[in-house]
């Protein structure tokens, strides 16, 4: 993250001194989302002489805001833990789909990612961290309170994504041959 404004400068290098986690929340023009994840700084990679910095920051757990507070120059508030509801679990089946799309899209892509940490208590978190959905398809999983939801839905996306790469490659690959693409 490249950290600029003052109150986040000043927030940053709190967390850091104290080494304390901080809370981030998406907010855009439908508003201020109500769950987030906490984060912790890992590294400080430089420090500009102006104060900015550019830092490793890395998500942890889920949160709900209960009620913004005040008193600081950036967004202070209560929250409580978000936990998964206590369902049926993805099986092995679930668990081995996501997976396989996760790689596939690497694949198609030829994008050079890193495993995902399979011993992790949710595999799903590690694809999706891995996957850039967009901020909103993200803030569903991050609310979604089933590992197995989330795992369902993600291999839906990846799938769909998969398909789409595809798709863009075949047309790409047919017009350079003969600058002509026809349905099939």
């Amino acid at each position: 993250m490249h950290i600029f404004e003052p109150r986040y400068k000043e927030l940053v290098g709190e967390c850091v001194a104290d080494e304390r986690e901080f809370g981030l929340l998406l907010e855009d023009e439908s508003g201020r989302r109500e769950v987030g994840t906490r984060a912790a700084v890992l590294e400080v990679l430089q420090v500009f002489d102006d104060g900015r910095m550019n830092v490793v920051v890395e998500g942890r757990e889920r949160f709900r805001l209960v009620e913004e507070t005040e008193g600081r120059s950036f967004v202070t508030a209560e929250v409580e833990p978000v936990e998964d509801d206590a369902d049926e679990p993805a099986d092995d089946e679930e668990m081995e789909r996501a997976l396989d799309l996760f790689r596939r899209l690497a694949e198609v892509t030829e994008a050079d990612v890193d495993e995902p940490d399979l011993a992790a208590p949710a595999l799903s978190f590690e694809l999706a961290g891995r996957v850039d959905f967009g901020t909103e398809l993200k803030q569903e999983l991050l609310e979604l309170r089933s590992e197995r939801a989330r795992l369902l839905r993600l291999a839906e996306l990846l799938d769909r994504a998969v398909q789409a790469v595809t798709l863009e490659r075949e047309v790409r690959d047919r017009a350079s041959g003969n600058g002509k693409v026809s349905p099939r």
